[in-house]
């Protein structure tokens, strides 16, 4: 059991974990690097999980800045057109803002539908500003908002067990 720090306790250091939500989604969107073959592409935007299991399971851990450099970096390592992430990922944490000002309390179910909504806002847009409506590109589409809707759980834990290890430093 944790004892609360007393009034005369020094404050501990905080500046390393204060980063670790922003290293995980800049970790996160460097992982569509990792070289993997593959017939039927259906890699997730991790990076974009990882602003989603951070937002919604600690939101003080994030800014409301944060989606702008984030969003920068995915760009920049993912081949979107320039500003594609950062303007989808800060509009979906505004979305999540609204639904937050709105609903007093969310449980684990609700959260994964945010989720499931905002993984298929960026990534249907995302499609129609980088490829031309001609191409087919649908399926595949519709299959890799599928796969990043079912790996959200595991990223809600991994987000969480990163939190836990913050706070108990």
């Amino acid at each position: 059991m944790r004892q609360a720090r007393g009034p005369f306790d020094e404050v501990p250091d905080q500046s390393f974990r204060r980063f670790v939500p922003a290293i995980t989604v800049a970790i996160g969107s460097a992982l569509t690097l990792w070289p993997m073959v593959a017939s039927f592409p259906v890699l997730p935007p991790f990076g974009l999980l990882m602003l989603l299991g951070w937002r919604l399971t600690k939101p003080e851990s994030l800014r409301i800045w944060a989606p702008l450099p984030l969003g920068f970096f995915d760009d920049l390592l993912s081949g979107q057109p320039l500003g594609n992430a950062m303007l989808f990922w800060t509009l979906c944490l505004f979305m999540i803002d609204l639904i937050d000002q709105r609903v007093v309390y969310r449980d684990f179910w609700q959260d994964w539908l945010i989720a499931a909504g905002a993984i298929a806002f960026c990534l249907l847009l995302g499609r129609l500003v980088a490829s031309p409506i001609g191409a087919h590109v649908d399926t595949g589409l519709m299959l890799q908002i599928a796969v990043s809707i079912l790996l959200f759980p595991l990223v809600v834990r991994l987000c969480t067990l990163l939190g836990d290890d913050e706070e108990e430093l």
